[in-house]
């Protein structure tokens, strides 16, 4: 039985040779015919709808449908469905209500825990400055568009207005009523005066080598300052102290101190408040009351909405943010104050950051904290007083001789809170983003932005409520990595022997830094 197209071959090649016998018969004068009338011209007809033909169109047809969605499996599986902003750093849309406007009724649904975001390891991106005044859009909530300026480009400093709403504050500082606040525990000034004058150990320096020279030797070796060095609460070695110690130590070139040597190392790094430049003579104060506001899984979905607005705004993978400390939220009274500080610590061969502690090295002589950023949100305005400083900001250079004018400590913000470089006055809703740490160049965080020091200046009337969110992340690319496969692990051996989803205790992963 003959296919159609065999069919129409057939017939085309019936209606050829019926036309070559019609012209065939025709007189040779009618080849030429006069002008005027109608000619017939002959044209030859292509086979086109030959098999061979149909069969080439047909392949090249299939090859083109399949190629197409092979192309749409690969994107939709490399680009599938998950938070862009947990995954390649980029701004994710984070939930929240207009600033201004009443909060929604009903709490926003939890995103799931991305455990998968937690092994992966991140890049670090850094918002542009440009230039102090520059201003930019930034989309934070639906339907609204903030406005972010630079204030500084050392720090590099923005400024955020509108970032929460009245009633968004309003809910932070109950919440934080409600869990109750403690007292800073800083030492009156007559007692602080007296202390400054006295070191920080009543022992003699024969005494104190005495009790660290463990086999009585009468030389010190390295593991015998360590042994004695692991307070955390800096009552007698400091990381820097130790620091210096040790450097005298490493100086040596059989590796040991003696008597002579040790009290020369150990006399200077017992001063209390001097820094290298035996300019700087305070401590660091602070007078205020504060708590902390765990924003994870089950929070009070203001806390989430916060925490999401803050994933937005610097752009950094959601799984660095989630690990990060709680929110902590300050009250300043009449006359509280915080003298100039860095969030920050220098990194050293012998401290270890205190958020990785779970993959930390144990024998690290003291934990840190490591804070590549900070976003402090006003809750409050202050009516007089209580402004954020920034004492060194843009200056051409940074020294800490500079910090020292006609006799006086700018970081001392109870003294000299006018002096300062930069003054942002408390706003409710504005929201600061500072980088603590300057990027190392390869997209991770590198050594400490010295001009980062910052303080809050005296309330003179009125109380200021703040709130500090820090993004914690571990200087050891390598580290920040496997702490967060820690974290991974323990929540995928968590959720194989609970039926519903439990997050894992906050309790395991932070401390209070």
């Amino acid at each position: 039985m003959q296919s159609f197209g065999e069919e129409m071959e057939d017939a085309q090649d019936d209606f050829m040779e019926q036309e070559e016998s019609d012209g065939g018969d025709e007189p040779p004068s009618s080849l030429f015919k006069p002008p005027g009338r109608s000619t017939r011209v002959n044209i030859q007809r292509s086979n086109v709808c030959s098999r061979a033909y149909f069969v080439v169109v047909m392949v090249f047809f299939h090859v083109y449908i399949v190629n197409v969605i092979g192309l749409l499996l690969y994107v939709h599986y490399n680009n599938g469905p998950g938070d862009p902003g947990g995954r390649d750093g980029g701004p994710a849309s984070a939930p929240g209500s207009e600033s201004g406007s009443s909060l929604p009724h009903s709490a926003p649904a939890p995103s799931e825990l991305r455990v998968d975001d937690y092994r992966q390891s991140f890049s670090l991106p850094r918002i542009e400055g440009i230039r102090v005044g520059h201003v930019q859009q930034v989309s934070l909530v639906p339907d609204r568009t903030h406005q972010m300026m630079t204030l500084s480009l050392k720090p590099l400093l923005f400024e955020i207005p509108g970032f929460l709403s009245e009633e968004e504050c309003r809910v932070v500082v109950q919440l934080a009523q409600l869990k109750g606040l403690m007292e800073s525990q800083i030492p009156s000034p007559s007692q602080a005066q007296e202390e400054s004058n006295q070191p920080l150990l009543s022992l003699s320096t024969e005494e104190v080598f005495s009790l660290l020279d463990l086999d009585q030797d009468g030389l010190l070796q390295k593991q015998e300052i360590v042994s004695h060095s692991r307070s955390r609460d800096g009552t007698w070695l400091s990381p820097d102290n130790l620091q210096q110690i040790l450097t005298g130590l490493e100086r040596r070139p059989a590796g040991l101190l003696t008597l002579e040597e040790f009290r020369r190392v150990y006399d200077v790094s017992q001063r209390p408040g001097q820094q290298r430049s035996g300019k700087l003579r305070s401590q660091f104060k602070q007078r205020n009351k504060h708590t902390w506001l765990y924003q994870g899984l089950g929070s009070h979905h203001v806390l989430q909405t916060l925490r999401n607005r803050v994933i937005s705004l610097t752009r950094l993978p959601s799984a660095l943010v989630e690990l990060s400390e709680p929110l902590q939220v300050i009250r300043y009274e009449h006359r509280d104050f915080s003298n100039a500080h860095h969030d920050s610590s220098r990194s050293h061969s012998q401290t270890t950051c205190a958020h990785t502690r779970l993959a930390g090295n144990t024998t690290a002589l003291s934990e840190v904290s490591c804070r590549y950023l900070t976003v402090s949100f006003y809750l409050s305005s202050a009516e007089e007083g209580g402004e954020t400083t920034f004492p060194v900001a843009d200056n051409r250079t940074y020294e800490e001789q500079a910090l020292v004018q006609d006799g006086l400590d700018l970081t001392d913000t109870q003294e000299t809170c006018g002096r300062g470089n930069l003054r942002i006055k408390p706003a409710a809703g504005t929201a600061l983003l500072w980088y603590n740490h300057l990027s190392d160049g390869r997209g991770w965080m590198g050594e400490l932005d010295e001009y980062s020091l910052h303080g809050d200046c005296p309330v003179r009337h009125g109380v200021k409520w703040a709130a500090n969110s820090w993004v914690n992340v571990d200087p050891d690319h390598q580290m920040q990595a496997r702490y967060q496969r820690i974290v991974a692990q323990r929540h995928r051996a968590k959720s194989t022997l609970e039926e519903h989803h439990q997050p894992l205790s906050h309790s395991d992963l932070h401390q209070d830094l």
